[in-house]
């Protein structure tokens, strides 16, 4: 057999830019790149393998954790089928990746993580940031990533490798069981050589299947559809990884069962088609929601049903309610006890079109659904243009955004108030437009989120929508997306703290306690004196961003003009009304347990008011 000399780190690098990924005949390569920021767990490794292969190019970035959240952005736009790696030394770098890389398993999107690690050989030890344990020398801070990991090895021997290495890319390119992936390798490990065989760095094409179900299951369902009067699909993320827009398409206009969308799934079907009745669940629409309560079957489509799809359980009231779930994963395909089939979702829906034959909902249904499609768009468009306020509201900032920007560009966001208004209200005409990382809604994926997206669509305008507790938590990539010459069109809104766990606060009676960015007032000795001179705008433009300072409505579009035509990124600032949110319809309730016993007169409101909401929850058996 033949052999070529290389170190770990080397050898590594090299079997990585040989992978590709291939599916209905079109294949990529797996991985764009290497992020990472070097120390002295990966510097002479992974750092000289990087070095000397130039084809597999390295990005430098600010943060850890802003790279894993690059990488997770640039996944979810090239639908799971395409990503990068993320490395770091081993301390404080390797840990900084935790909290992304928890959200890109939790997300079900592909991302390698190349932690450094202690020596193995343990000579020196405790080497500088080594975590210590007095019952095992195998342990290091890596340990940490084995809960947020779909893999996780470590790397004692360079001859692992070679069996590793394969099992990496069987997780990361598998539909079903994808996620972060770790694989954890020593420092000394790093640099030493061995005599790997050639064939390990051949050219691999790994193949992306579309499963079909199975066939009795698959019969089950048509006949459980036809017995339905009041069918609905809960599309999910699925949906648009799977590619089954189009397929999604041909069966809701033969059947007329209407959609209500996820998160992951918002742009499954355009917003202005009759049978789309928007988003789904605690932030849903009024239509959503009241067919959701009715729905006799409800076909999940590429959902793993959390808990602001089903309002906590409250959305789905019809006693005798059914689901069918058309899911690539057999665990979430089996949830509510529902019908699994398991299987890739375009290629169900396709099988289902055709097997269910004349079946139609009616036209009352699809009328009511309809009207519902209808007059929501009409609460949009009120919603888009509230007059006679000095101070915009936040529904008015998205509207300008959303008339002003391109079909195909791409909204981006992830915490706050701002993923339940724009669920609720972005007109999405394109399925990849709507980015919205709400799995983890991990605060501070913003901008680098939003850099991933752009390196994945770098002809698209990408217009990140954040608040101001967001973008503190991680500006940093700014700098990046200037470095490398992706342009990015921040949206900031200052709310002077945390707007969404303000209002919150305030519906369980919390009055807003510890959400506001401002100073301590030492009379009362509490964070309610005046708000913190802090310059947001000032920050961005000392980080090299073009920066535009808008008052009112009429300035802010015509920032956005004026930020269409930079090649830099852009920050338009702008102070909004943070109580004027998008209310909520019907059934779109959120479990947040409040205090069973309080001093607070409006907790003891709360509270009997919880009590209420919880009779409401139900067990699908």
């Amino acid at each position: 057999m033949k052999t070529i000399k290389l170190t770990v780190a080397q050898a590594t690098i090299e079997y990585l830019k040989n992978q590709f990924s291939e599916r209905d005949g079109v294949e990529q390569p797996f991985f764009a790149g290497c992020f990472g920021i070097f120390g002295h767990g990966n510097l002479a490794g992974f750092g000289q393998a990087l070095q000397q292969s130039p084809d597999f190019r390295y990005y430098l970035v600010r943060n850890e954790q802003a790279a894993v959240h690059t990488a997770a952005g640039y996944a979810k736009m090239k639908n799971r089928l395409s990503t990068f790696v993320c490395t770091s030394s081993i301390g404080p770098g390797a840990t900084n990746m935790i909290s992304a890389a928890a959200g890109a398993t939790i997300n079900r999107l592909p991302v390698l993580l190349l932690p450094g690690d202690i020596f193995a050989q343990r000579k020196v030890a405790p080497v500088l940031q080594q975590l210590e344990s007095a019952t095992s020398q195998d342990f290091s801070v890596n340990e940490c990533f084995k809960p947020v990991s779909k893999y996780w090895d470590r790397i004692n021997r360079p001859e692992q490798l070679i069996t590793a290495l394969p099992e990496v890319m069987r997780v990361l390119t598998s539909p079903a069981d994808t996620g972060t992936a770790t694989l954890c390798i020593p420092q000394d490990v790093q640099a030493e050589a061995y005599n790997f065989p050639e064939k390990l760095f051949k050219k691999r094409v790994w193949h992306i299947p579309r499963p079909r179900p199975d066939e009795k299951a698959l019969l089950r369902a048509i006949e459980l559809i036809r017995s339905a009067t009041k069918p609905i699909i809960i599309a999910g993320g699925g949906v648009i990884y799977s590619e089954a827009e189009n397929a999604l398409k041909t069966f809701v206009h033969k059947t007329g069962i209407p959609i209500a969308e996820t998160y992951a799934g918002k742009g499954s079907l355009r917003y202005d088609d009759p049978h789309n009745l928007g988003a789904a669940g605690a932030t849903g629409t009024e239509g959503a929601n009241a067919i959701s309560r009715e729905a006799d079957v409800v076909i999940g489509i590429g959902t793993r049903y959390s808990d602001f799809t089903t309002a906590s359980k409250t959305a789905f009231q019809n006693k005798d309610v059914n689901f069918i779930n058309i899911n690539i994963t057999e665990f979430d395909a089996h949830k509510h006890s529902g019908l699994a089939l398991t299987g890739d979702a375009k290629v169900i829906l396709e099988e289902l079109t055709e097997k269910l034959g004349y079946y139609n909902v009616g036209e009352a249904y699809r009328k009511r659904v309809a009207d519902y499609n209808k007059s929501w768009d009409e609460k949009v468009a009120y919603a888009y243009n509230v007059e006679g306020k000095d101070v915009p509201s936040q529904s008015e900032v998205i509207g300008a955004v959303n008339e002003f920007a391109a079909p195909k560009d791409i909204v981006l966001c992830a915490a706050g108030s701002l993923p339940g208004d724009l669920h609720k209200l972005w007109r999405t005409e394109d399925s990849k437009s709507f980015h919205l990382e709400y799995g983890y809604s991990c605060m501070g994926y913003e901008i680098s989120g939003g850099l991933g997206a752009k390196m994945a669509c770098p002809g698209r305008e990408v217009y990140i929508m954040q608040g101001d507790g967001g973008y503190l938590m991680m500006p940093s990539e700014i700098v990046t997306s200037l470095q490398e010459g992706y342009k990015l069109t921040i949206i900031l809104i200052n709310n002077n703290g945390f707007a969404s766990i303000g209002g919150l606060s305030k519906s369980i009676g919390g009055e807003g306690f510890g959400t506001q960015y401002l100073y301590r007032n030492q009379e009362s000795g509490k964070l309610d004196g005046e708000p913190l001179p802090v310059d947001l705008a000032a920050n961005a433009e000392s980080l090299g961003a073009k920066v535009y300072r808008a008052t009112d409505i009429a300035s802010f579009r015509e920032a956005l003009k004026e930020a269409k035509k930079e090649t830099r990124t852009t920050v338009i600032y702008i102070e909004t009304v943070p109580e004027r949110k998008i209310a909520g319809y019907g059934y779109a309730w959120w479990d947040v347990p409040i205090a069973e016993i309080s001093k607070s007169k409006s907790v003891q409101e709360a509270y009997k008011n919880y009590v209420e909401q919880k009779k409401n929850q139900r067990y699908f058996l």
